[in-house]
This record gives C-alpha cells, sequence and structure tokens, in this order.
C-alpha cells in the first residue's frame, strides 16, 4: 500500500511564492533584480534593525511578495504602521489580500519624496528595502539613500541586503554611518544587511 506524505502548507506556499517571483523576474530582470524571494532568515534579520516601539510609520519600498513584511509584522509592527512602495500590480494586489490593513502604493520607489508627500510627510521609524539597487546608477542609490535620510530622524535606520561584498552606497556620499551584518547563508544567493544612519548630535 502507497502512502503518500502531505506537503506542508508553508513549504507549499512559498513553493507558489518562489513561481510568481521567478514570473516577475523573467518578464523584467532589472526591476524584479533578484531570481528568488528573501529567504525567511534574511527577512527576519533585516527586520532586527527596526524597532516597533519607535513612533511613526515603516515604509518597506519594494516589498515584492511579502516575505520581509511578513517578518516586520511578526516582529511587531501593526500592519496599520506599513507602508508598502511597490511597482509591480500583481504583487501590490497580492500584499493587499495577504496583509490587511497595510497601506500599498502601486509605484517607483525612487520617487519616495513624492509618496511621502502623498501621505502628508508623516513621522517614519525606518525605512526597509528590497530593491535591486545594484541595478540602477550610483548617483540614483546616492539619491534614494539620502532622500530616506533626510525623512528620517537621526538613529533612524535604513535598512537594505545586498549580495555583493560592498555595500550599495559606499560612504563619502552624504552624512551617514552604516552597519553591516554577517552572511546569511541560508539565502539564495547568500546576502548580507547594510543599515545607514544619521548620527545623532
Amino acid at each position: 500500500m502507497q502512502h503518500h506524505t502531505a506537503v506542508p502548507k508553508r513549504k507549499r506556499d512559498q513553493f507558489v511564492e518562489d513561481l510568481r517571483f521567478l514570473k516577475s523576474w523573467a518578464s523584467n530582470p532589472l526591476r524584479t533584480g533578484a531570481v528568488s524571494p528573501s529567504s525567511r532568515e534574511l527577512a527576519e534579520r533585516m527586520a532586527q534593525d527596526v524597532d516597533p516601539a519607535h513612533p511613526g510609520i515603516l515604509v518597506e519600498l519594494g516589498p515584492g511578495t511579502g516575505v520581509i513584511t511578513r517578518a516586520l509584522i511578526d516582529r511587531g509592527f501593526d500592519a496599520s504602521r506599513l507602508v508598502l512602495v511597490e511597482y509591480n500590480p500583481k504583487f501590490c494586489r497580492m500584499l493587499k489580500e495577504a496583509f490587511p490593513g497595510v497601506t500599498v502604493l502601486r509605484g517607483d520607489a525612487y520617487q519616495l519624496r513624492d509618496h511621502l508627500r502623498h501621505l502628508g510627510n508623516p513621522q517614519l521609524a525606518g525605512v526597509v528595502t528590497g530593491l535591486p539597487l545594484f541595478t540602477r546608477p550610483l548617483p540614483q542609490r546616492v539619491r534614494l539613500i539620502n532622500d530616506c535620510l533626510e525623512a528620517l530622524d537621526p538613529g533612524r535606520p535604513i535598512v537594505q541586503f545586498s549580495y555583493a561584498l560592498v555595500p550599495p552606497v559606499p560612504m563619502g556620499h552624504g552624512d551617514y554611518t552604516i552597519d553591516v551584518s554577517k552572511w546569511v547563508w541560508r539565502n539564495l544567493p547568500p546576502a548580507r544587511v547594510w543599515t545607514y544612519r544619521r548620527p545623532r548630535g
């Protein structure tokens, strides 16, 4: 008699999510940037650098299928405090269904100033980004990081991951410090987390 082992729901959901992400990457690799969603381990590592005790909303740029969004909610951020800026309309619909209560803005994350102005320039607890920054020229990356820093109080973080040995925006392009995590090996490919802050005082 043949026995069939049921596939755990988490693995089925991850498989479906990977397929959606791969399809999006194949249709526009420069916008999607990675060939698979961030791993749960990488998402949890990124969420460690933002504190739900800090007041204000948390902006996530390029949430994709919501792996990091889930880690932020598990970290203690109420869905009503999350603003997700996503370019892909299919991902936008998926995020709204998966995370009731979040604010999903369909648009270009590199136009952060316009999005914040639309929201009334609220206080921010931090910015978390899964954008493929290395697909953009350095001046665009610098402008994005500095736009984020201008919207944040000193000490509040911008959290970004990359697969590279060097930071997506190096030192010398603004008034900020950079912290880097250890490699997260359980990610495809392995990645590190880079955290930017304006110094206090």
